[in-house]
C-alpha cells in the first residue's frame, strides 16, 4: 500500500484538486487498491472549510467530485503515516519540515519535482489561474505515478 499526502497552504485549492485528480489517475488504472490518498494544510486558517469554489469547478469540468473534503491540518505524525509527504511549493515545503521537526528531502518533496521542469506549483487563491493549478497538478500527478511504477 503506498500512502501519499498532499501538503499546501490552507488544503482548500491545490492539496485538495492533487489529491482528487491523483486518485482519479489510478482509479483509472485500476490501482485504487494500491494506494491510501489524501490532502492537509500547513495552516490552521481554512480548517473545516470546504473545497475553494475555483477549484470544485475546475474539477468539476473533468467529472471530478470534492464531496465530503474538509480541510485537515498536518500533524507530526503523518510523517510516520504517509510514505510521500508532496507540497505545493517551497514554502509550504519549509512549514512541513516545521510541523514534522526534521528535514526529509526523499520523503518530502514538491509535487512537481517528480517532473523534468521542477517548480513551484502557483496558488489560485491569489492568481485566480484555476486552469494553470490543474494542468501543473495533472503534470505532476502523471510524472509522480510514472516514478513509482518505474521505482517499484
Amino acid at each position: 500500500m503506498i500512502k501519499v499526502l498532499f501538503i499546501c497552504h490552507g488544503n482548500i485549492c491545490r492539496s485538495p484538486m492533487s489529491e482528487f485528480v491523483f486518485k482519479n489517475m489510478v482509479k483509472k488504472e485500476g490501482l485504487e487498491d494500491q494506494f491510501i490518498i489524501a490532502s492537509s494544510a500547513t495552516s490552521t486558517e481554512e480548517i473545516g472549510n470546504p473545497v475553494h469554489p475555483g477549484t470544485r469547478k475546475r474539477l468539476q469540468k473533468e467529472g471530478i467530485s470534492t464531496s465530503g473534503k474538509y480541510a485537515v491540518q498536518l500533524r507530526k505524525e503523518d510523517y510516520d503515516k504517509y510514505d510521500y509527504l508532496l507540497g505545493m511549493d517551497s514554502y509550504n515545503i519549509k512549514n512541513i519540515y516545521r510541523i514534522i521537526g526534521k528535514e526529509d528531502p526523499v520523503k518530502v518533496r514538491r509535487l512537481l519535482s517528480f517532473t523534468d521542469r521542477e517548480r513551484d506549483i502557483a496558488d489560485p487563491w491569489y492568481s485566480g489561474n484555476f486552469d494553470e493549478t490543474y494542468n501543473d497538478i495533472v503534470e505532476g500527478c502523471e510524472a509522480f505515478l510514472k516514478y513509482l511504477y518505474l521505482e517499484t
